[in-house]
C-alpha cells in the first residue's frame, strides 16, 4: 500500500454569529478538507481550519503548502512508515495546520487498512469524553443566558469564558457566571493573550474567588517577564495554547514555569506530534487539556479520537462543540452530545463520512 495522492479541498461555511476573540473575529469557517488516497483505494480524511490571526495560515496557504510541498514529499510512501512521514514533513517550518491535517489523514488510512478505530490504535483508554462549551457572548448577562441554555440542552458541566478585551467586563462575567451557575460547574478563562501582565495580576483575586480552574493564555507569551510575574502570583495553573505550537515551545514554557498545563490541538500537531506531547507532559507531571482550533465536525472527530485514547487527555473535558457555531457541516452524520459527553465512533479509522453534496456546495475552488 502506497500513498497515491493528497488533495486539499477548501470550503467555507457561515457561522450562526460572528465569533469574537481578543484581537480578531470571524464570520465563516474557512477550512480545508484534506484527503490522502492510497493505490488500493483507501481514502483518509482530516480537516484543517485556517487561523491567520493566530498561526499565520490562511485557507489558501494551507492548500498551497499541501499541493506544493507536503504532497510531493508523501506520495509513494507506505502510510505505515509513520516516522519516515514525520521526517519528510518536518523540514517545512510553520504550516502547523497543513502538516497536522496530512498526518491525521494518514492515520485515518492506517486505521482503515487495519480495520481498527484510530482511538484504539493510539491507546483506546476511554469510549467517551466530557465536553466543554465555549462562551462567546459579548456581555455577562448574555453569557449566563447562553450557559443556562446549553446546560439545559446538552448537559454541559464545564464552560470556557472568552475574555481579554475589557478587564472590567471580564471580571463581571466571571463573577456573574459563578453566582448564577453555582459551584458544581467548572469555569476557566481564555484571554487569547489579550491582557497585559498588570491587568491579569489585578484580576487574580476575582479569578481565585470564583474558583477559576485554568488561565488559558492570559498574557502574551512573547513577554516572558510579564508571564513569569503572573505565574509567580497565582496558584491557578496557566494553560499554554498559542504559545506552544511546537515541541520546543512546550519545553520552554514548562521549564521556565510560564505554563503549568498544555493544550493539545490535533489540528495543530496532528496525532503523531500530539502523541509525543502527551509523553513529554506525563513524564514531567504537567496537566493536559484537549483544545479546539474552531473545528467543524470532521476536526472534532480527530480531537475526540485522540483525546479519548489516553488517560491524561480524557480525564478533563475537551473542547468538542465548536461545530455548534456553524450553520451547517460536511459530515454525513451529525455528531451527538448527550449528558455533557460525546462518544467515540467504533469505526475503522477516524470514522469520517463526508456528505459529498454538501462538500460540493460549500467548496470554494469549483
Amino acid at each position: 500500500m502506497k500513498i497515491a495522492s493528497i488533495e486539499a479541498v477548501p470550503f467555507s461555511i457561515p457561522l450562526r454569529n460572528p465569533t469574537g476573540f481578543a484581537h480578531a473575529s470571524i464570520s465563516a469557517a474557512d477550512h480545508v478538507l484534506v484527503r490522502v488516497r492510497t493505490d488500493d483505494g483507501l481514502v483518509g480524511q482530516a480537516e484543517a481550519p485556517a487561523r491567520p490571526f493566530t498561526y499565520g495560515e490562511s485557507q489558501q496557504s494551507i492548500v498551497t503548502a499541501i499541493d506544493e510541498w507536503f504532497s510531493p514529499a508523501m506520495v509513494g510512501l507506505d502510510p505505515l512508515a509513520r516516522e519516515v512521514a514525520r521526517d519528510r514533513m518536518s523540514w517545512l517550518v510553520h504550516n502547523h495546520t497543513a502538516r497536522g491535517a496530512v498526518d491525521m489523514a494518514v492515520w485515518d488510512v492506517i486505521g482503515q487498512a487495519l480495520g481498527q478505530p484510530v482511538h484504539r490504535l493510539l491507546g483506546g483508554y476511554a469510549d467517551a469524553m466530557s465536553v466543554v462549551h465555549i462562551l462567546f457572548a459579548s456581555s455577562p448577562e448574555g453569557m449566563v443566558d447562553e450557559a443556562n441554555e446549553m446546560r439545559e440542552r446538552y448537559g454541559f458541566g464545564t464552560f470556557k469564558i472568552k475574555t481579554g478585551k475589557d478587564p472590567k467586563v471580564d471580571a463581571a462575567a466571571v463573577r456573574t457566571l459563578r453566582a448564577e451557575l453555582g459551584d458544581d460547574v467548572e469555569l476557566y478563562i481564555d484571554s487569547n493573550k489579550g491582557w497585559s501582565a498588570d491587568q491579569a495580576i489585578a484580576l487574580l483575586p476575582v479569578m481565585e474567588e470564583a474558583g477559576i480552574s485554568m488561565l488559558e493564555e492570559p498574557t502574551p507569551a512573547l513577554e516572558p517577564l510579564g508571564r513569569r510575574r503572573l505565574a509567580a502570583r497565582t496558584s491557578i495553573p496557566i494553560l499554554g495554547d498559542e504559545s506552544v505550537t511546537r515541541m520546543g515551545d512546550i519545553a520552554t514554557q514548562i521549564l521556565d514555569d510560564h505554563s503549568q498545563m498544555i493544550s493539545i490541538k490535533t489540528a495543530r500537531t496532528g496525532f503523531s506530534e500530539s502523541e509525543r506531547i502527551v509523553g513529554m507532559c506525563e513524564g514531567l507531571g504537567v496537566g493536559l487539556a484537549m483544545g479546539s482550533q474552531m473545528d467543524g465536525m470532521v476536526g472534532t472527530l480527530g480531537t475526540l479520537a485522540f483525546g479519548a485514547a489516553f488517560k491524561s487527555t480524557s480525564e478533563r473535558a475537551g473542547e468538542l462543540d465548536y461545530f455548534l457555531q456553524l450553520t451547517d457541516d460536511i459530515l454525513a452524520e451529525p455528531l451527538v452530545i448527550a449528558d455533557g459527553k460525546m462518544a467515540v465512533l467504533d469505526r475503522p479509522g477516524v470514522g469520517i463520512e463526508i456528505d459529498e453534496d454538501k462538500l460540493a456546495h460549500y467548496r470554494v475552488d469549483k
